[in-house]
């Protein structure tokens, strides 16, 4: 009852911290360095060059993962408030960091792919996104401007617009080895529309500013870093990628890991 408890009185803070971060990204995000847009163009971010000529490294390393696909945790299983928006397990994660902490075993199962991602400036989070045959994710909105997403293709199968992503009224197609970079406070939402699963790897940076608002934007991101939410999906995620990493791949047992 106790634990139950707390979980309301979390789930009620978040309702209520949510608003918040969204006016301050609306209110700082028209001052940052490389503007106030739902796409932006990848030459304005030098570590995109990077990602894409490493690109086929990068899936070859997931490839050796995904041969374990029904094993890998759902997004709403590591971050519980996400089953708002993903209730069935057709969206697979792969975390490598999760706002600034290191998955350290999937890690080294990655290491060309962490030797990369540690190369970005003001990366936080990563992780491959893996999203099931006939997928659909709803429309929804990241929380904070302070941070910037990107998307680099991975397996993008099927004909072009048959798996895609909608940010506002614009329409992305991702390709092989191409990066998108995109602003999630906008609108959006995806679409799998082939019989086959789709890879991207997902990275949220710092989004840059001038002094001080550079300072109060890597304040807010320690803050959520810090908020029990993030600690609460941290937790999760470590007991899924200990017992998946102790050397059985039951289905059984790893899917038990986080049945708390």
């Amino acid at each position: 009852m106790k634990k139950l408890i707390f979980k309301t009185r979390e789930w009620i803070k978040f309702k209520l911290f949510r608003p918040i971060l969204l006016r301050i990204g609306d209110r700082i995000g028209k001052y940052s360095v490389v503007g106030d847009h739902p796409v932006f163009d990848n030459r304005q971010f030098k570590w995109a060059t990077l990602l894409e000529n490493n690109w086929i490294f990068i899936r070859e390393e997931f490839e050796n993962i995904l041969a374990f696909h029904p094993l890998l945790p759902n997004l709403q299983d590591i971050q519980q408030e996400q089953k708002v928006l993903n209730q069935d397990n057709k969206w697979k994660t792969f975390f490598l960091f999760g706002f600034g902490k290191k998955a350290t075993l999937n890690c080294r199962s990655c290491p060309v792919t962490t030797s990369v991602l540690e190369q970005i400036p003001g990366m936080k989070t990563a992780f491959f996104s893996v999203l099931s045959p006939h997928k659909h994710i709803p429309p929804h909105r990241g929380i904070f401007k302070g941070l910037i997403r990107s998307h680099l293709g991975l397996i993008i199968p099927g004909r072009p617009g048959e798996c895609v992503m909608r940010i506002e009224k614009e329409q992305i197609t991702w390709q092989e080895g191409k990066l998108v970079v995109f602003d999630d406070t906008f609108e959006h939402e995806v679409w799998n529309n082939t019989g086959e699963t789709r890879v991207v790897l997902l990275i949220d940076t710092v989004r840059p500013f001038k002094f001080p608002l550079s300072f109060i934007n890597n304040a807010v991101i320690r803050l959520i870093g810090n908020s029990s939410y993030v600690r609460e999906a941290m937790k999760n995620h470590k007991i899924w990628e200990t017992r998946f990493h102790s050397g059985s791949k039951d289905n059984h047992q790893v899917s038990l890991s986080l049945k708390r």
